[in-house]
């Protein structure tokens, strides 16, 4: 597939899930999880990092790329806007690890799109698997109002909670989320 058929599809997924198809929405971060890790492995092993790394920029992306979609400028195309968020993504975890940008070239959004990595085992980390490891209230909480969008007062109202009980179940879901996506520290 080219890269302009592949913006085309992409894009089309991206409008389909602004207007509410969760299904296209989810075919979206799908589709681009195979190419933002193959993105990621390649600039990471250039610094000795290995795939957890790669695969927790790509979990940190698709997060970043779900909330934040509704900045996404619908009369732009879509790969630009994806590749500035993985790029800082990638910017941000080299300074978390004082890596230097020197060691890692930040290339043309385009390379973003160049190969995919859908040959490669799926790691365990995908959200679908992480939002599993939380108990059902929470997860529901979360589904509702960080991938669903509702504001904290209509999840309340779907799952018989209050507003305040919602913040804070929301709140200490996604402090488990990253926590479980943070590497471990052997001592």
């Amino acid at each position: 597939m080219d890269i302009r058929s592949l913006e085309t599809d992409l894009r089309t997924l991206m409008l389909a899930g602004l207007d509410g198809d969760a299904r296209a929405h989810r075919t979206l971060l799908t589709g681009l999880s195979s190419h933002l890790r193959a993105y990621f492995k390649r600039r990471l092993a250039r610094i000795g990092r290995g795939e957890a790394d790669a695969e927790d920029l790509v979990q940190e992306t698709l997060m970043a790329i779900h909330t934040r979609r509704h900045t996404y400028d619908r009369t732009q195309p879509l790969t630009p806007w994806v590749y500035a968020i993985a790029r800082y993504r990638l910017i941000d975890s080299l300074r978390r690890t004082k890596a230097s940008s020197k060691d890692v070239p930040i290339d043309e959004h385009v390379d973003l799109f160049v190969e995919d990595d859908t040959g490669a085992v799926e790691s365990g980390l995908d959200l679908e698997r992480l939002l599993a490891r939380l108990p059902a209230k929470t997860r529901r909480t979360i589904q509702l109002v960080k991938l669903d969008g509702l504001s904290t007062h209509e999840a309340a109202a779907r799952s018989g909670s209050s507003p305040s009980a919602v913040k804070v179940s929301v709140h200490r879901g996604l402090r488990a989320l990253s926590l479980l996506v943070k590497p471990r520290n052997p001592r």
